[in-house]
């Protein structure tokens, strides 16, 4: 060994501080370490995006809207393109086209609610009557002032929470607002992704390191193409949902009679199936409570039969083998996405919630698969045909 000079062997040599930190941390210790502290930068990147989310509601929602609703025009869009139309009168006729048939329902579900109103109201009413005297003859033997005792309880609370009440009622205006501004940005945006969807995604692909394009253009194509095939099978299950409680219903009005929003109950279940798990509940009670006030309870335990058995077609036979196709993702999963976006984001957070896990499920197989550095773009057979 050379004076003042580090040879080849000691520099391979261990100091003393080092060797005893390895000692005295366990291997197990420092993995657990090492995954926790990247799940933390994980978890924080998280909370801030739904932070961003949540502060910027009526900007995104808007946006998610827009998305949706080209993800179900742009394939018919690219069709007429194919048949030779002009890309703007492909736009224009398709998206006038889809406006239209939206209108055409909120118009129909209006004048229907409308009309029958004032029935549903002197029939509810009714029904109360029948049902303070059922429970004065009853087991229970609760007398008028035991059920005013009780109405008055419940008034007493509401009137506790009154000013939430108001409040909510002096923010009607806003409300309004805020919703005829989403509206807006959902048609522009929608307009434009159909226009230029394409030069859109290249330049948000460019954000992004050149080694990394490869991987987030393939990954965004593959879940674009989940996307479509989501909605175009969600409104599928969702028609076959309202056709089949819409008819049952029809069928009770023309065997007991007196059954006037068997349209608004169809289209109510239409919409409602968009939110898995939540949305058919709350449709189908819908339908059974319509049934109860306007024709009895065996009609309403009908009504019942044929929303469980709606319910279980769709469950068992359109969810495995029709939805399966177009969302790689456990039944359970798709409990829980719905459950944490109600509880984030109320009725929006409820409707993205399945398929953003499903495009973020489908995105994050195909990084981590690696087809990107062999193969080019994903086509609709790599993305949905094996399931890996």
């Amino acid at each position: 060994m050379v004076f003042g000079r580090r040879t080849k062997t000691d520099s391979r040599v261990p100091s003393r501080a080092s060797t005893t930190d390895a000692a005295e941390v366990p291997a197990g210790l420092s993995i657990a370490a090492a995954y926790s502290w990247r799940m933390l930068v994980v978890l924080g990147l998280i909370a801030v995006l739904i932070y961003l989310v949540i502060t910027l509601k009526y900007i995104v929602i808007p946006f998610l809207i827009a998305i949706l609703i080209a993800a179900l025009l742009v394939p018919v869009v690219n069709f007429c393109v194919r048949m030779k139309w002009p890309r703007w009168a492909a736009v224009t006729v398709v998206l006038a086209g889809f406006l239209a048939v939206v209108s055409g329902l909120i118009v129909v579900v209006v004048t229907q609610v409308r009309s029958g109103l004032p029935a549903l109201q002197i029939q509810s009413a009714a029904a109360y009557e029948n049902l303070r005297e059922f429970l004065r003859d009853s087991p229970l033997q609760l007398s008028d002032a035991d059920l005013d005792g009780y109405l008055n309880e419940i008034f007493d609370v509401i009137q506790r929470d009154s000013q939430a009440l108001v409040s909510g009622i002096l923010s009607v205006g806003s409300t309004a607002g805020h919703v005829l501004t989403g509206a807006l940005l959902s048609v522009f945006a929608t307009i434009f992704v159909l226009i230029d969807g394409k030069r859109i995604w290249s330049w948000t692909v460019r954000l992004f390191p050149r080694r990394a394009r490869n991987a987030v253009d393939g990954a965004g194509v593959a879940g674009w193409l989940t996307l479509t095939t989501f909605v175009k099978v969600q409104i599928f299950v969702a028609a076959v949902d309202a056709i089949g409680i819409g008819v049952g219903a029809w069928i009770l009005g023309l065997f007991y009679g007196g059954f006037p929003l068997v349209i608004p109950i169809a289209v109510a279940v239409f919409l409602g199936s968009f939110i898995p798990v939540i949305g058919a509940l709350v449709t189908g009670a819908l339908a059974v409570f319509i049934a109860l006030v306007f024709l009895g309870p065996i009609p309403a335990v009908i009504m019942l039969g044929i929303v469980l058995l709606v319910q279980q077609l769709e469950g068992h036979i359109l969810q495995p083998l029709v939805m399966g196709t177009a969302v790689k993702v456990h039944p359970l999963a798709v409990v829980f996405a719905v459950a944490a976006g109600s509880f984030v984001a109320g009725i929006p957070g409820a409707l993205f919630a399945v398929p953003l896990v499903a495009v973020v499920n489908v995105m994050t197989k195909y990084i981590a698969s690696g087809d990107w550095r062999i193969h080019g773009r994903p086509t609709i057979t790599d993305v949905l045909g094996n399931g890996k």
